[in-house]
């Protein structure tokens, strides 16, 4: 079987470059902006890493060439002067749509985050979801995976959380109220693996979040307790926060602004987790805390 993947070098895509690499028989296109991000890909005869540009067809259907099923995972969440929602989230998504309409590909798997919908008020809910819909409605096999904050060695959200564990004092948006469904990494790809693999039909979207629902300030004292250490979490009211965030970003042209922070201290709900219909079991999350510690 063959499987491309674009954003290959994200901690994601490393991660799922890693268990696809140990399937007898699978061969792997990892899609990377650069070839200096070759060399942060794993090293393995089942991986090939190439060039891709979403401005270039071209590129696009020479790495889709040959491709059973195409893992979108390429995205931002924080804007730049150089690249927005419009262009890295939904621009990007068609012409990763068209490319697999050109090249015949029986499957297209979009990674998305809980909360996308293209009526959201906020632009990122709203671009993911516009994402969505280019897949869903592409007339190929198209397979939505919406996930939460991510937790596995090198994602930015075990960097994070472990800075914050670390500090002694922290103070967080809101003060760490809101509810997060920290999913592991190695899920993920479990679950990315079993979707790509499977002979797949019409549209499907699925909400995968971890097992255990805790707010961010419990996940920092938790993560403070497993590292022999105590921390107190203090709070930065979420305006205060936003009105500085709105003027740094439009000083520097982008950064942290007030609709990231709304993505940031949304409560991660669903109305049912799809762990058990796509057939994975979910790492307890102390067992995750304790692997991402582990590779510090």
């Amino acid at each position: 079987m063959k499987i491309s993947i674009t954003g290959a070098n994200s901690s994601v895509g490393i991660n799922l470059l890693g268990h696809l690499s140990e399937i007898e028989g699978m061969e792997v296109i990892a899609g990377v902006r650069s070839k200096s991000a070759f060399a942060s890909l794993p090293q393995s005869p089942a991986v090939t890493p190439t060039t891709i540009s979403y401005d270039d067809s071209a590129s696009l259907e020479q790495a889709l060439a040959g491709t059973d099923c195409v893992i979108h995972l390429a995205g931002i969440l924080i804007e730049n002067k150089h690249s927005n929602y419009a262009s890295a989230n939904v621009a990007a998504t068609a012409a990763v749509v068209e490319a697999a309409k050109a090249m015949s590909v029986k499957h297209i798997i979009f990674i998305s985050v809980v909360g996308a919908s293209a009526s959201s008020s906020n632009a990122y809910f709203r671009s993911k979801g516009a994402a969505e819909e280019l897949v869903l409605n592409s007339g190929l096999a198209g397979t939505v995976v919406r996930t939460p904050i991510l937790m596995g060695p090198g994602t930015a959200g075990a960097s994070s959380l472990i800075g914050t564990a670390s500090s002694g004092q922290a103070k967080v948006l809101g003060g760490g109220d809101y509810s997060m469904r920290p999913l592991d990494t190695d899920d993920l790809s479990s679950a990315l693996i079993k979707l790509a693999t499977k002979e797949a039909e019409g549209s499907q979207v699925f909400e995968l979040v971890g097992p255990e629902a805790i707010a961010y300030k419990d996940l920092i004292k938790k993560t403070a307790g497993l590292m022999g250490k105590e921390v107190e979490v203090g709070s930065v009211p979420v305006l205060f926060a936003k009105i500085g965030a709105a003027i740094g970003s439009t000083i520097k042209g982008g950064g942290i602004t007030p609709t990231v922070i709304d993505v940031i201290t949304m409560n991660e709900v669903v109305s049912q987790n799809a762990d058990s219909q796509i057939g994975i079991s979910l790492t307890p999350l102390q067992d995750t805390l304790t692997k991402i510690l582990n590779n510090e």
